[in-house]
């Protein structure tokens, strides 16, 4: 292996080697030719033998471009008016056509396809790759974090609030056609159950091992066979009892059930593991995948009583969650309850979990920021008048009202759309994209009730929002409380989101160059269309004039090219007649 990579490194110069004598002899003088041609002088010799060339052509070549001029003249006097209709229509049809393409394209992907193809195509045709300043062979430490820290992560994130595949998004299907769900975003999901709900230790028991492959499948009836096999050879497979609450269940009280039935077999499974978790790796790998599922079930059991109305009963199974299993609080269990106290009203409890959940060491997002933003609106929103603001000023309540309106807006510039009902909600993705458009659209899915509730409070987000963006001018540069606004979460949210949604960009972008010159073109090409429709003689007359004005002044320069070459000494040097110029 050693000798195998080293001869691969050693001929990455020059590619593979000959296969044989002959060729490898060949194969040096060709290398020794290409690299005496690249010396300067060499390039100097071909470079002056090319201009010799060139002039030789130039001289000896007859030139008719007049002749050429002359008869492009003569037919353009005879067209007539039909051809000059037809030659409009068809130039503001294509035109036309490039420019809904080029709109489409745009509000599509984001970019210009004609500027996307030039830059990926025709640059390095034309021009060469540019090549980019070679990087520093070592940073010091201090540099590296503090590049590091001021290069946004897209990083995707499992929705605390997803809903149910079997009981919402299915049903959202049935009903209207649209698939809500993207396969990027179901491909995501995939890859969790794989690693919250797998273990090495799967091989021994023929259940875990039938789920294993259920959870790699795409088709969901796949799935669903594969679950029943799974609880066919053992009717305690917590896995199984997951899968068909997820999937086959159709609405939220069958997949109760199936929960209910999957924390029963969760519990046993897990005591076991507990009990010998410390005699093997393997041992602690099957109970980190055992703890796994009995949080996903109880999170999910709660999540259905939230759904079905007992929403007491929701926030009881929350914290005694967060309480038996407060290290994992990665899985965002916080948001699910600051949900479910804002439907009861309890705006105490509220400010209790943001307390200790609203902290500058621990990620942000957007259920912290609004909720935040919500409570301090609360104190002022039912009072609020624009005008008598302007007239006497803000107090402080309302300035802290507003400052952390305009925290949350910055953090998620897209949210106040959906909340102020200026953009249609879709059902929200099983991951997000903090600080993009589709934590947005998952945040007022469920919380615009909540805004809603508060006399006033949504006039105050109306009133305020715009004015965080006077505070960055330049977002994707400087922030004012949070780092650079990510730009890779346009491209990111197209992934989690369907199609027929709508995506929100910020900042927005603005028309590409090319979008401008199709639909200036198209308009001006109709406009030549309609006139020549309405006045064919006159417009006839204004092209012949218009070729008039420019053809007269090529016929000069090509006489004075004429004259030129006749006197230059190289005519006389060169005994060259065979230019030519009626």
């Amino acid at each position: 292996m050693a000798e195998g990579s080293g001869s691969g490194s050693g001929g990455g110069a020059s590619g593979r080697g000959p296969p044989c004598p002959g060729a490898a002899s060949a194969f040096r003088r060709w290398e020794q030719l290409r690299r005496r041609a690249a010396t300067p002088w060499a390039r100097g010799l071909l470079a002056a033998a090319a201009g010799l060339g060139l002039l030789y052509a130039v001289l000896r070549v007859p030139v008719r471009l007049r002749d050429g001029l002359a008869a492009v003249t003569v037919f353009l006097s005879t067209l007539t008016p039909k051809f000059y209709f037809a030659l409009t229509v068809t130039s503001s049809f294509i035109s036309g056509l490039i420019f809904v393409f080029e709109w489409w394209h745009f509000r599509k992907y984001g970019t210009s396809f004609i500027e996307q193809v030039s830059v990926s195509h025709l640059r390095p045709l034309i021009g060469g790759a540019e090549s980019s300043p070679p990087a520093p062979a070592a940073f010091s430490a201090g540099e590296n974090e503090s590049s590091r820290q001021n290069m946004p992560e897209c990083k995707v994130w499992r929705n605390p609030l997803n809903l149910f595949r079997g009981a919402e998004y299915s049903r959202y299907m049935w009903v209207t056609g649209k698939e809500p769900l993207t396969y990027y975003d179901m491909n995501l999901s995939a890859q969790d159950h794989q690693t919250f709900f797998t273990c090495d230790t799967d091989a021994l028991r023929p259940s875990d091992t039938v789920m294993q492959k259920a959870w790699r499948e795409r088709n969901p009836q796949a799935r669903i066979k594969a679950a029943y096999q799974a609880l066919e050879l053992n009717n305690d497979c917590a896995t199984a009892y997951v899968l068909l609450a997820e999937e086959e269940a159709t609405t939220i009280v069958d997949a109760e059930k199936y929960f209910k039935q999957a924390l029963k077999a969760g519990e046993m499974i897990y005591k076991k593991s507990q009990n010998c978790h410390s005699q093997s790796p393997q041992h602690e790998a099957q109970l980190r995948r055992d703890t796994n599922v009995l949080v996903y079930v109880k999170r999910r059991l709660a999540m259905c009583a939230r759904k079905l109305g007992r929403i007491r009963e929701a926030v009881k199974m929350m914290r005694d969650l967060m309480k038996e299993f407060p290290l994992l609080s990665m899985l965002n269990i916080h948001e699910n309850l600051l949900e479910a106290l804002l439907e009861l009203q309890a705006y105490a409890d509220v400010q209790a979990v943001l307390a200790k959940y609203d902290d500058i060491s621990l990620p942000k997002s957007a259920a912290i920021c609004y909720t935040a933003a919500l409570l301090k609106a609360r104190a002022v929103s039912e009072r609020f008048s624009p005008e008598t603001a302007s007239r006497r000023g803000l107090s402080t309540a309302e300035i802290n009202a507003v400052e952390a309106i305009h925290r949350a807006v910055e953090f998620n510039p897209h949210v106040p759309k959906y909340l102020l009902e200026m953009k249609s909600l879709v059902l929200p993705p099983e991951h997000i994209l903090k600080r993009g458009d589709s934590e947005a659209v998952a945040y007022a899915f469920f919380h615009l009730q909540h805004w809603k509730r508060i006399e006033g409070a949504l006039n105050l987000l109306h009133c305020t929002w715009e004015g965080t963006f006077r505070m960055i001018p330049y977002p994707l540069e400087k922030g004012h409380l949070f780092y650079p606004y990510p730009s890779c979460t346009e491209t990111a949210d197209r992934e989690l989101l369907p199609t027929f949604h709508e995506v929100s960009v910020y900042p927005q972008k603005e028309l590409p160059f090319f979008i401008h010159f199709t639909a200036g073109l198209c308009s001006f090409s109709a406009m030549l269309a309609l006139l020549t429709h309405q006045f064919p003689e006159l417009m006839v007359i204004f092209a012949k004039a218009c070729f008039g004005t420019l053809l007269p002044p090529f016929i000069f320069t090509l006489e004075h090219i004429e004259d030129l070459l006749l006197s230059s000494p190289w005519h006389q040097l060169t005994g060259v007649t065979g230019v030519y110029f009626p």
